[in-house]
């Protein structure tokens, strides 16, 4: 079972002198971070969809056995919030595709006032191809429940497992994979505070029970303030012994 461990984003200017040296041109970012990491959740895709072409030079940059994690486009997730999603299903399709063996999961985050709908997800997941790995973060509360759980069960979808600010931290696995966004530690905002030791251990031990039931899990620290991301990778690395 594989186990990545990686950051929503790489393109921070404040994490100079984190993991970018001085002087370090922003068109070796990627290159740098790929070095230390082999993962990456692609946000910037949430508001521009990247061109086929594009993906395509993500896919040649890459080295061997490095993943990235595609966010799908605000239009279909926020916009449309899901309603008729075959408008979008065939351009995240070609996308995920042209990143060829560099593709990893596809993260689907739902707006927060998109309450608990069945029918809606079910007929999402439907739409997509069946060998696109998907993996849903819900933001409403409704969606909590043992019905919603087994909607993404029967598409081998993952449900995603979140720290944050006013966030439910639900270890939930729905699929032959987890998906887990840390998103930071402090109860008052998102995206900030870094997590301690003790957080780290504990959630390397979750790791570890995901990966004894056979799972593959991919964990991304979305607390890119100060670099805290990048450090608590490191850490959490370490903490697995990795």
């Amino acid at each position: 079972m594989s186990v990545r461990i990686g950051t929503s984003g790489w393109a921070y200017n404040h994490w100079r002198n984190v993991l970018y040296e001085p002087g370090l041109p922003t068109t070796r970012w990627l290159q740098r971070y790929a070095s230390e990491f082999d993962t990456v959740e692609l946000n910037g895709s949430f508001y521009r969809w990247p061109s086929d072409a594009q993906f395509e030079k993500w896919r040649d940059q890459l080295p061997p056995g490095f993943v990235m994690a595609v966010k799908a486009a605000r239009g279909l997730t926020h916009a449309r919030r899901l309603r008729s999603p075959e408008v979008w299903a065939e351009r995240l399709d070609r996308g995920w595709r042209a990143l060829g063996e560099r593709r990893g999961p596809l993260l689907v985050q739902l707006h927060p006032a998109l309450a608990r709908d069945d029918e809606r997800l079910y007929h999402f997941l439907d739409v997509m191809a069946d060998d696109i790995p998907v993996a849903v973060e819900f933001r409403h509360p409704s969606w909590d429940d043992p019905a919603v759980y087994e909607v993404l069960e029967s598409h081998d979808a993952a449900y995603v497992v979140m720290s944050g600010a006013n966030l439910p931290c639900i270890l939930k696995a729905t699929a032959s994979f987890v998906y887990v966004r840390l998103h930071g530690p402090d109860p008052q905002e998102m995206y900030g505070g870094s997590y301690s030791a003790d957080d780290l251990r504990w959630w390397a031990d979750r790791i570890s029970e995901w990966v004894a039931q056979g799972r593959d899990v991919a964990v991304y620290f979305n607390n890119d303030l100060g670099g805290h991301a990048v450090r608590n990778a490191r850490d959490l690395k370490v903490a697995l012994g990795r």
